[in-house]
């Protein structure tokens, strides 16, 4: 029977960030991945017959990735800021806010609101944040500190961000509806909550949207998705990582101070089990009932365009689609799609977002796609539940319905600049949550694994841990369900290879 220090179960980003830490530190790790390829959500593709794009196909931003993690492997990888932070189609103009808010962001809030106050509120607000992103990103590679350790570090804007709702932080904060949607939208990628909700899950969803790296810059990776996964795939090779794809992981045993996972036919020891896949997943792999952490409520939509539309508002589309491009966003709109899903009925008005990744990076189109153009919309507030016994059939509906509410502010239908494939269709994919679920073995389509956790410890008992622990003490969570897990960040995988390593102290690696 092969045997190892580590064997990692998944083969996602996290679980190759962990497993690159624990081979450079000098243990034998093997990965275990049901995919033919590593990377997870983190992948691109080519999905569309006879067409050079490479479209990241899942996760697509990158802002959670600290430069630690990327110095300390060593990885090669670009990530560029986009030209505007966001667009909001909203009003005779809509709402721009510039990469660097400044004198087009404030003539934009006045041409909206009617006067600067709003934009003086925006200022502040963001400005506290950043504060907040310096003081608490370095916490998320560092053990767990107590909830007042974090308040400390947190400092005034505490009680706004951790202790009422985000609904009702924005509503003091802001008069115009717009506005408030633009704000809380942080709260809801891929997150079906109320944002007057009083467990504060939209809070969490927030907060992971404007910590990361200490400027809660969403950046593009150069090269799509796909660059990062190889990349994370080199240097794990380097160290001398030992891979298995295409390997379904059936059976996962542990106790205490040994374990064994068994795939196609084998069962290989280890001293420590890592687990990349979701916690419900670990749970079955167990022979333990699995218990549902939330499910996910987003659709993905990947587009290659011949060209970008215009738009009603005059606003030159090469800066309204380089940044966040909100569509039916306000406050508003996203409580009420959010009170018809949760009562099992379709939103009449769908929120969504879209940016245009060949904008900022063109490297992902082929040399014959000169002047063609990408968009991606992420699509708000529908859970897998909507999807039950109808999940092609809504798929295509619901794609429908947002390329209309698209067109509301068009002078080109989108229609009239999709791109076409080698047979003559359209270029045009989508995701639901029961795709991501089948496709990436996502319990529910849900991208973090479960509900966002608080990036601190709520015991006593988990100060100084790494929140990755689990019941048995050589088995370690190192996916998005750990805490401090979801996005695309490593910090999982960083936290399970620091935890293993603690655990090791001055033993001799396997040989």
């Amino acid at each position: 029977m092969d045997s190892y220090d580590v064997v990692v179960v998944g083969g996602g980003h996290n679980a190759l960030v962990a497993a690159t830490y624990l081979a450079k530190a000098g243990r034998s790790v093997l990965v275990v991945e049901r995919l033919g390829q590593v990377g997870g959500a983190a992948v691109s593709a080519s999905p569309f017959d006879g067409v050079p794009v490479r479209l990241s196909r899942y996760s697509y931003l990158v802002s959670l990735l600290p430069d630690r993690i990327v110095a300390d492997l060593g990885l090669r990888l670009e990530l560029r800021s986009r030209a505007a932070s966001s667009y909001t189609a909203a009003g005779a103009d809509g709402l721009l806010v510039e990469r660097v808010p400044g004198a087009e962001t404030a003539a934009s809030f006045r041409a909206l609101t009617g006067s600067d106050e709003e934009w003086e509120r925006w200022k502040a607000w963001y400005a506290s944040l950043d504060e907040l992103a310096v003081a608490l990103a370095p916490t998320m590679l560092e053990p767990l500190v107590s909830r007042e350790r974090f308040r400390e570090l947190a400092g005034p804007v505490w009680p706004l961000v951790f202790e009422q709702p985000l609904g009702t932080t924005l509503e003091e904060l802001f008069d115009d509806d717009v506005v408030r949607g633009v704000v809380a939208t942080d709260g809801l990628i891929g997150t079906h909550t109320s944002l007057r909700s009083p467990d504060l899950l939209a809070n969490r969803c927030f907060l992971y949207h404007v910590i990361g790296n200490g400027t809660g810059e969403w950046r593009v990776p150069v090269g799509g998705m796909g660059a990062v996964t190889a990349e994370l795939f080199r240097v794990a090779t380097e160290a001398g990582v030992d891979f298995v794809t295409g390997a379904e992981v059936t059976r996962v045993s542990v106790d205490g101070t040994a374990g064994e996972v068994a795939f196609e036919g084998r069962v290989v020891r280890a001293r420590f089990v890592l687990a990349g896949v979701a916690p419900a997943v670990l749970d079955s792999l167990r022979g333990k009932e699995a218990v549902s952490r939330g499910e996910g409520c987003q659709l993905k939509v990947n587009m290659l365009l011949t060209r970008l539309p215009r738009l009603k508002s005059g606003v030159d589309p090469a800066i309204a689609f380089a940044g966040t491009f909100h569509l039916d966003e306000s406050y508003t709109q996203l409580e009420q799609a959010y009170a018809e899903s949760a009562a099992g009925t379709v939103p009449t008005v769908l929120p969504g977002e879209m940016y245009c990744h060949s904008l900022t990076d063109p490297t992902i189109l082929g040399p014959s796609l000169a002047g063609h153009q990408t968009l991606t919309l992420f699509g708000l507030h529908l859970p897998a539940a909507l999807f039950e016994g109808r999940n092609d059939e809504l798929r295509d509906e619901l794609v429908d319905r947002y390329l209309a509410a698209l067109d509301n502010h068009l002078l080109d239908p989108i229609e009239t600049c999709l791109a076409v494939d080698a047979d003559g269709r359209p270029c045009i994919e989508a995701r639901t949550p029961l795709d991501l679920e089948a496709e990436l073995g996502m319990p529910r389509g849900n991208i973090f694994h479960g509900d966002l956790s608080w990036p601190f410890a709520e015991t006593d008992e988990e100060v100084g841990t790494w929140g990755v622990e689990t019941d048995v003490p050589n088995l370690f969570v190192c996916g998005a369900g750990a805490r401090r897990g979801g996005g695309v960040s490593g910090i999982g995988g960083h936290n399970a290879a620091m935890a293993v390593l603690a655990r090791f102290q001055d033993a001799p690696p396997t040989t």
